[in-house]
């Protein structure tokens, strides 16, 4: 019996523990959007785009994409190939899109069948960590090896790593930044390995630096070159990787950290 009440403590313990991190991190996420909203104008544009002469394409990964097999999604060769032929096919510049979109795509690695993503949560918890990850955090930018990465505003080098999974970041650098007393993070992930060559931790930035370069499938991951780029509020004790991909129960709380990365990029207006 005494057992039995000192669970149902410990439960309810917890239970209000992850209640009360919910609601500072909602807290956290309107004041994280109202400070990018205010200095939205201030931002530098992440890759050079000229919206007055170049085009925007929406690439859609969602089980609405009816072009990709699944054996053309496995196979980087193939799903790079897809990638350019919508572009030249369009003629534009870049491919972008995917924040909060649920995408079939990561079936093609068992790294998003594992379930969680490994962050204390309120919704992770509760719900378990048995489905697979498909709600995307980031916006990606699809465009040629080499692109040059520019940081959108100050900030010091939270972390970096080689994520050396099939399917995973591959080269991953981690800025942190703070706006009128709101810290926060950037994620670029998918660059090239010779862009951390010369971080370190601590290290401060400019505005307009440039930062990375779209990676080669051998060093991002094994993907077509792309850039994941992803705002993230509090980085969870995380060092040179951060979920970019959860799972739909997990989505609201991951939702509320990452909020979307247009917020910085300015680019969703030109698609």
């Amino acid at each position: 019996m005494i057992k039995s009440s000192l669970n149902r403590e410990h439960c309810s313990l917890s239970n209000h523990q992850l209640s009360l991190k919910a609601s500072y991190l909602h807290h956290m996420n309107n004041d994280l959007e109202n400070v990018l909203i205010k200095n939205r104008s201030t931002f530098h544009p992440v890759v050079n785009f000229k919206a007055e002469k170049e085009k925007l394409l929406h690439l859609d990964f969602t089980s609405s994409n009816k072009e990709l097999t699944a054996a053309d999604i496995a196979d980087t060769q193939k799903f790079s190939q897809y990638v350019d032929a919508k572009l030249k096919g369009q003629q534009a510049q870049f491919g972008i899109g995917g924040y909060n979109e649920n995408r079939v795509l990561y079936k093609r690695s068992d790294l998003f069948e594992s379930g969680a993503s490994n962050v204390s949560s309120a919704a992770g918890e509760l719900a378990g960590t048995t489905s697979s990850r498909s709600i995307h955090l980031g916006i990606d930018i699809w465009g040629p090896v080499g692109t040059e990465v520019f940081l959108p505003l100050g900030g010091m080098v939270h972390s970096f790593a080689f994520n050396n999974n099939f399917g995973d970041y591959g080269a991953t650098i981690i800025m942190q930044h703070q706006l009128d007393t709101i810290a926060f993070h950037t994620l670029y992930g998918h660059v090239s390995l010779v862009d951390m060559a010369q971080l370190h931790q601590g290290q401060y930035i400019s505005r307009g630096e440039l930062i990375a370069h779209f990676g080669k499938p051998e060093e991002n991951g094994w993907w077509p070159p792309h850039l994941h780029f992803q705002i993230i509020g509090d980085m969870d004790l995380k060092e040179g990787d951060y979920p970019g991909v959860c799972t739909i129960a997990e989505s609201a709380r991951y939702l509320q950290n990452c909020p979307n990365p247009d917020l910085i990029l300015n680019l969703m207006q030109y698609v």
